[in-house]
């Protein structure tokens, strides 16, 4: 017959891990979201657009989980074959153009945005995951109001970070 010890010994220590995604975790990663992208915008403004590309390096790294994997990412404006942005480069080239290797793409983020919103139609927490869907309205320096649908899928990684893995855009549909 065996025996099977279940005793702690002494000196080790009980770790637990809780990597729950809360509602208020997702309402500050979609804040801090909106407001890089209206950050990238003002240092596009004030130091050009490597200004701008050293911030959304910055931003990317910080947000997006591309250090684990590919991020299923489809940008609001983009256009085949380039329509998906699975790699840290093609995201960065979205935000802010200048990439030769994607040619069409001139910097969503340096668009002169002032103000950013979400307003999120439900948000489903599963443990250490979170996926959104609502909109985003974004205001440009005119004034004028652009609203997207928006999708995004976060991770909680071991630091208690969140990180967007799925992120989809689009324009509104407008009917005939």
């Amino acid at each position: 017959m065996f025996a099977v010890s279940a005793a702690t010994p002494a000196w080790a220590e009980s770790v637990v891990l809780n990597r729950s995604v809360t509602e208020a975790d997702v309402v500050a990663a979609q804040v801090a979201w909106c407001q890089a992208l209206l950050d990238i915008s003002k240092a596009n403004d004030t130091g050009g657009q490597a200004a701008a590309k050293a911030l959304a390096e910055k931003v990317i790294d910080t947000a997006y989980g591309y250090e684990s994997g590919p991020v299923l990412f489809k940008p609001t404006l983009t256009v085949d074959p380039q329509t998906f942005r699975t790699t840290r480069q093609g995201a960065l080239a979205y935000f802010v153009g200048g990439d030769p290797e994607y040619p069409n793409d001139k910097g969503f983020a340096l668009k002169g945005w002032k103000a950013c919103k979400v307003k999120d139609e439900a948000i489903l927490l599963l443990g250490d995951t979170a996926t959104t869907m609502g909109k985003v309205e974004l205001t440009g320096n005119d004034g004028a109001v652009t609203t997207v649908d928006k999708t995004w899928q976060y991770v909680k990684d071991e630091d208690g970070t969140l990180r967007i893995v799925v992120h989809h855009s689009s324009l509104e549909y407008k009917a005939n």
